[in-house]
């Protein structure tokens, strides 16, 4: 995270005795990432958060992911999934690689206390609202935000509106951040940045629950474990760092927009090892009168694209099947760009503004396919670009 953050009861000096009202020590945990040497946050418990009463594995297997061959564009109908579960074992995997991996979710469930212990996770709300409880504090959230989890921060997601959450997650094998070039050399959101530290809502109070022996599912990479707390992990009087959860919704990134098309990393909104994140939010198109106020064909030769639809009628993309909810895969290899007849009908646009939301995923090694990602897969969509009648 770009910024300092102070939330509760903490002591005057960071590895200083902190006491309890009683004169016994709170308990310290630093929360750190890359062996300590990067961002941390400090957290000061009521109890040990060590005490563990039992420890179950549990038989769970990861989705298998094929090979995108032959290799083909793809096109996935999330209304097509079905709706039940929590918003972590309710997820139906779509597609990932060693770096990340990409899932829908219908949850309309509370889910278990979760830690992952291999990396970020980034969350999209499609639809829906929500409270997510961390060892933080509190996150309310709602359709249009992001929601980043750090690594191996306990949380869980309560639905909490009248329909259930479609939720969009990235979880990654590394730690999520806004790219560098938006950072200045100290930490801070330059002035070029589409978004800033006002944006970013963070847990501003402790959430305190007294409760033992309590469950908590923890993912690395060999699978999940169910560990049995002897003492709830929310029990956390104050923190502070730059390493905690945040909320950011996508209407608060302000768009770049230029004369002639700007290329994406101007979208571009969080990063991690190997993949970016990016979003397109309602912009004016590029008003010079000689410009085409949409991309053109192109062929991103080191990534593979994923992109997902939340809202607007996409009318670059119109005669390709694709929906609010779609989510188109171009792999390396494949050039793609507007359908047929589409170039044409942008030039009458020229200056006006788009609709349309989209979350995007560049990764820098290829995607594979979950199996159950072809039960939701349009096999039109390879044909979609064809002049052919």
């Amino acid at each position: 995270m770009p910024y300092f953050t102070r939330v509760g009861d903490v002591p005057r000096k960071r590895f200083s005795q902190f006491r309890r009202p009683d004169g016994g020590l709170y308990a310290t945990e630093v929360m750190g990432e890359e062996g300590f040497s990067s961002d941390m946050s400090l957290l000061f418990h009521k109890n040990a958060p060590t005490g563990i009463a039992a420890v179950t594995p549990l038989d769970h297997q990861p989705t298998p992911l094929l090979a995108n061959r032959p290799l083909l564009p793809r096109l996935f109908h999330t209304s097509r999934l079905k709706t039940g579960g929590d918003a972590v074992l309710g997820r139906h995997t779509l597609v990932g690689n060693q770096d990340v991996t990409a899932s829908y979710t219908v949850a309309d469930t509370p889910s278990p206390l979760y830690r992952n212990a291999v990396g970020d996770e980034l969350t999209y709300i499609h639809e829906g609202e929500a409270t997510v409880e961390t060892v933080f504090g509190t996150l309310t959230v709602g359709k249009g935000d992001y929601v980043i989890i750090p690594t191996s921060a306990t949380h869980r997601w309560i639905p909490t509106g009248d329909t259930p959450l479609r939720l969009l997650t990235f979880e990654t094998t590394g730690h999520i951040h806004p790219p560098k070039r938006y950072l200045t050399r100290y930490g801070q959101l330059t002035q070029e940045a589409p978004f800033f530290e006002l944006d970013l809502r963070r847990p501003d109070q402790p959430l305190l629950i007294e409760e033992d022996d309590v469950d908590v599912l923890v993912k690395n990479r060999d699978g999940l474990t169910r560990y049995t707390m002897e003492r709830h992990p929310f029990d956390v009087v104050g923190w502070f760092g730059c390493n905690y959860p945040f909320a950011f919704n996508i209407d608060d990134f302000s768009p770049i927009t230029g004369s002639f098309h700007r290329p994406p990393p101007v979208h571009q909104t969080f990063e991690a090892p190997n993949v970016v994140f990016c979003n397109f939010v309602p912009r004016m198109l590029d008003y010079d009168p000689r410009a085409v106020p949409i991309p053109s064909y192109h062929s991103n030769v080191d990534s593979d694209e994923f992109l997902f639809y939340a809202e607007g009628n996409f009318f670059s993309r119109g005669g390709s099947g694709i929906e609010r909810g779609s989510i188109s895969l171009h792999p390396a290899g494949h050039i793609h760009g507007p359908q047929p007849g589409a170039v044409e009908k942008a030039l009458e646009r020229i200056g006006q503004r788009t609709s349309d939301y989209a979350v995007m995923l560049d990764t820098f090694r290829p995607l594979h396919i979950a199996e159950n990602a072809f039960d939701i897969e349009d096999p039109r969509y390879i044909t979609s670009w064809s002049t052919r009648t």
